[in-house]
């Protein structure tokens, strides 16, 4: 069982592919990491080292890993973080391609395009691809609330807001939406949010809510870290709301580990069993079904 992930890389710390591949790893799935950046670390440190990669880098590497016969061997693909307008127009050429190789291969899209404290993050010319080329391929996508809502092009305050637009940008391609960081007018002060919308093979529209104690931290990498658990439970088979649990939990208890240890980056790696088995599991709750 492979993952094939297209996302950033950084040496120290803990984001993109650097986040993603260890959780998956740890289900007893094989990681094919593709970067699309090489940097020293993250931004928000004093210094960063390192570039986005030159388009052709990465082209010839997806090029390479389809000649080892790793799409035919996956069972999702993942991408994050691209870096560039012509490295995200390539990685929709290689889903493109790979999904017609390997028709029952899922294409997860986590949109990292910015968040609520500190707007968009990535070039001008990012979003626009990723709303109008990545999303229409995928089967699934998790963004989180702000990107979710620039998706969309509204405001998203109410569940029935949430259901709302998501059926409207499900009708556009992906079946399954996740929200990470969601804040709407019920959510308790105390508590975040992660939502999960379906549209079924019957055409039905499922939605469910994790709610777990909001920890006091803000670490980078959370949502590269939610989007590995997510995409491993379901390339384990797990259901969609099993999934949303399980990685909702999962993340928990890494943010949990991490305030206790009061440091910059996530405690990933010792934080192996509770993404494995995570404990308090919150359970994923039916909010709407039509």
């Amino acid at each position: 069982m492979t993952v094939i992930s297209i996302q950033s890389q950084v040496a120290w710390g803990h984001v993109g592919n650097s986040a993603a591949s260890f959780p998956i790893q740890l289900h007893g799935i094989d990681v094919v990491a593709v970067p699309t950046t090489l940097l020293s670390n993250r931004p928000g440190y004093p210094t960063i080292r390192g570039r986005v990669l030159d388009v052709q880098l990465v082209a010839d590497l997806l090029r390479g890993i389809e000649e080892r016969g790793a799409v035919e061997a996956a069972r999702l693909i993942l991408s994050g973080y691209l870096g560039s307008a012509d490295i995200a127009m390539d990685v929709a050429d290689f889903v493109a391609r790979a999904k017609a190789a390997n028709p029952a291969l899922l294409y997860c899209c986590d949109p990292v395009l910015g968040d609520r404290d500190r707007g968009m993050f990535v070039r001008s010319d990012i979003p626009p691809l990723v709303r109008d080329e990545l999303c229409p391929l995928a089967d699934i996508i998790t963004p989180n609330h702000f990107e979710f809502e620039f998706l969309c092009g509204a405001r998203v305050t109410t569940i029935d807001d949430v259901v709302a637009q998501a059926s409207a940008l499900m009708a556009r391609g992906p079946q399954t939406i996740v929200i990470t960081s969601a804040e709407l007018a019920g959510t308790p002060q105390s508590e975040i949010e992660t939502l999960a919308i379906e549209r079924t093979q019957s055409d039905k529209i499922c939605a469910w809510r994790v709610r777990t104690p909001r920890v006091p931290i803000s670490p980078s990498g959370t949502g590269d870290l939610f989007a590995a658990l997510f995409v491993a439970a379901r390339a384990r088979g797990l259901a969609t709301p099993d999934a949303l649990s399980h990685a909702a939990s999962g993340i928990y208890g890494v943010l949990e580990r991490t305030a206790q240890r009061g440091t910059e980056e996530m405690r990933i790696i010792e934080s192996a069993g509770v993404m494995l088995d995570p404990k308090p599991r919150f359970a994923a709750v039916a909010i709407a079904a039509s």
